[in-house]
């Protein structure tokens, strides 16, 4: 005979609860509840100086800085991000519709500003294609630009400063809504940007500004579209004007990219052994600007040209202000997207590393340099994919390799910025496309995907395709949507298991594709979600299609009741499970076969995976037992969480269930289960003998 023996004793939760549960003592809790309010408000040196150091994390990791071991890694890749700065600001200014010396700022003012609040030390803050892609669909939308004329001629000064005014407006409020997100404690909210949303995104973005960088790359002057569809209108336009392509562009463009595509595959493939990546885009640009320059390719060939950059840092003004109300819903997005991608970056490389990052403390830093940056002419900024990866791979320690990328892009802004004046903004433009690298290489972790979680490749794939079809900004919220739709469909049509034993032992596990056994008269059932006004319907007709409750089997249960009690005049009752049943010489006769299945006589429900339940699954709950007693079937409890249990019981639960009948597992369950039927069979024979 198999069985498993227990060495303590069947716990019941209120058995349970007597012997294991601390003792209350009020008064003592409201007692430190008071000193600890007491404590909090006290604001002495200690506080203060905690509160500063939280919130100014450079005063706990500049005192400690490593000189000698931390010194040159911080300076080697300060120095090599700030060169990748100067390209990559400058060409994603492009994106954002406004001119390239803008860029230059967004790269020196949030990094200063990072670099001070920030908790991530291998992330690279400034200029980042989506934000900026996104940002540059909002100045088109207020600002449209005028066709025939250069955005960043002097002839167009008015244009110009508003296009940067409502950038900075975009910053200015992306920034105050992370400040009141991080007041209000609410860094949790990234994680509804899950992984395959983030990366699809991304991705998605990527096409986005490689078709809107066509136009420049063929030296055409076409308008930019915006709303959904841009992609598809941007193709048609560009193929409606190809006649008017400028060759000397178009040749820019060519060698430009047979440069850079094959250097960045070297400096990938040759990570390891590169103390830096090769700076191939400022050579590039330094290169063009002097063949430009030497050979008049702006005046004799109408080749677009930077313009005018100039020196020294930008007047503190206000942005514009009257787009705040056409630009939240936008501005939303936009914060979302640059918080979720800073925070994972930093994430990653903390985790890599060793070391904790502060969400909430992120979304300050965030705030905070979104916010002060935009008074100084920035358009929206969060940590950058490539120039991060390119910080932690060259050897960056702390956040104060920040201030080297600084000095960088502070020589550019106070003496060598006017000598980018004849730089094509081809060239521009093609840094633009080979910076997104990374994102277009994304597409290789979809068969790994699709092998994991089939139902988070459904996820990337729907947002990468809404991102392509509609926009950047429509395309994420679809993918945000969609990702919930999953999680509610996963908890509406989550399945119920029916457990069995292992023999000989005391673990319990689904009955099928296993080797474990149902017991004989019971019937065990585990319900892998929560139960809630989602999927209480789902959830009892799983549970009445399992124990026999499902319509047609009560009436025909309840028919044969009827049968018997109007046969039976020798009843002999017995007790079997706390149950009442009528035997007679024709039941005795016709005792079921081997083949038939025992009929169930108590129900156990395993609730250690409903996580919680709300009022309309906790009546439904109560109903499913109501039912299960009124067909003779015993229910019992196992493993309810506090929470589940105490609206069970608010419910009503305890009065049609005895407190004897939930349990602390399974298996004090089953065995006090086993021990009732032991002693009503000894019962039953005594009757008969």
């Amino acid at each position: 005979m198999s069985g498993v023996a227990i060495y303590r004793p069947v716990y019941t939760e209120d058995r349970f609860e007597q012997r294991f549960s601390r003792p209350k003592e009020d008064e003592k809790m409201t007692h430190s509840l008071r000193q600890q309010a007491r404590r909090s408000c006290v604001c002495s040196r200690n506080t203060w100086a905690r509160f500063f150091k939280e919130r100014l994390p450079c005063l706990t990791w500049l005192p400690r800085y490593k000189i000698k071991r931390w010194l040159t890694g911080d300076i080697i890749a300060g120095l090599t991000v700030g060169i990748i700065h100067i390209p990559q600001g400058m060409a994603f200014a492009l994106l954002t519709s406004v001119a390239p010396i803008y860029g230059l700022y967004t790269s020196f003012f949030p990094v200063v500003l990072y670099m001070l609040f920030g908790t991530g030390r291998h992330v690279s803050t400034g200029t980042f294609a989506g934000i900026s892609l996104m940002t540059g669909s909002i100045v088109e939308r207020l600002v449209p630009q005028q066709m025939g004329r250069n955005i960043t001629s002097l002839g167009d000064p008015e244009l110009e400063k508003q296009r940067i005014s409502v950038a900075s407006a975009v910053a200015f409020l992306s920034g105050l809504m992370m400040i009141c997100m991080f007041v209000l404690q609410l860094g949790f909210l990234s994680t509804y940007l899950s992984d395959p949303i983030v990366k699809a995104f991304t991705s998605g973005t990527a096409f986005h500004v490689t078709i809107s960088q066509l136009n420049t790359m063929l030296g055409l002057r076409l308008p930019r579209f915006t709303g959904p569809f841009t992609i598809f209108k941007t193709l048609a336009s560009i193929i409606g004007a190809l006649s008017m392509t400028n060759i000397v562009e178009l040749i820019i463009s060519l060698v430009c990219l047979s440069v850079l595509i094959p250097m960045k595959e070297i400096s990938s493939r040759f990570r390891q052994k590169l103390r830096t990546p090769i700076p191939i885009e400022m050579i590039m640009i330094i290169v063009a600007t002097a063949i430009t320059f030497m050979t008049s390719l702006d005046e004799c060939y109408n080749v677009q040209v930077v313009g005018n950059i100039p020196t020294g840092f930008p007047k503190l003004q206000l942005p514009a202000l009257w787009s705040i109300p056409s630009i939240i819903g936008d501005t939303i997005a936009i914060t979302f997207v640059g918080y979720a991608v800073s925070v994972s970056l930093a994430m990653i490389y903390a985790d890599k590393h060793r070391y904790k990052i502060d969400p909430n403390q992120e979304l300050l830093a965030h705030g905070i340099s979104n916010t002060i940056a935009s008074l100084f002419t920035c358009f929206p900024s969060s940590a950058s994919l490539a120039t991060s990866n390119i910080l932690e791979s060259a050897g960056s320690y702390t956040q104060l390799a920040g201030f080297f990328t600084c000095l960088v892009v502070l020589v550019v802004l106070l003496l060598i910025g006017p000598l980018f004046y004849f730089l094509p903004k081809a060239v521009l433009a093609c840094i633009n496309v080979t910076s997104l690298r990374q994102m277009f290489l994304q597409f290789k972790d979809l068969p790994e995907l699709w092998r994991v979680s089939k139902m988070d490749f459904m996820v990337w794939v729907v947002t990468w395709l809404a991102v392509i079809m509609l926009n950047a900004d429509l395309g994420l919220a679809v993918g945000v949507v969609f990702s919930m739709v999953t999680v509610i469909c996963r908890t509406q049509r989550a399945g119920c298991s029916v457990l069995g034993r292992a023999s000989n032992t005391e673990i319990y596990k689904p009955v099928e594709g296993s080797l474990c056994h149902e017991i004989p008269g019971l019937k065990i059932l585990a319900y892998n979600a929560p139960i809630y006004y989602g999927n209480k319907n789902f959830f009892q007709d799983t549970m009445a299609k399992l124990i026999g409750l499902s319509p047609d089997q009560v009436k025909k249960r309840e028919k044969k009741k009827k049968v018997l009690q109007s046969i039976s005049k020798m009843a002999v009752a017995t007790i079997d499970n706390g149950v009442a049943e009528s035997h007679c010489a024709a039941d005795k006769n016709s005792s079921p076969s081997a083949n038939q299945p025992e009929k169930i006589k108590s129900v156990v429900i395993d609730c250690s995976s409903v996580l919680f339940v709300d009022t309309a699954g906790a009546r439904l709950f109560v109903q499913m037992c109501v039912e299960c007693q009124e067909a003779d079937m015993w229910v019992y409890l196992a493993e309810c969480n506090k929470d589940v249990l105490k609206i069970l019981t608010c419910s009503g639960l305890l009065n049609h269930l005895r407190p004897e009948q939930i349990f602390v597992t399974v298996h004090d369950a089953v065995v006090h289960i086993e021990q009732m039927k032991e002693a009503s069979s000894k019962k039953s024979t005594t009757i008969w003998v």
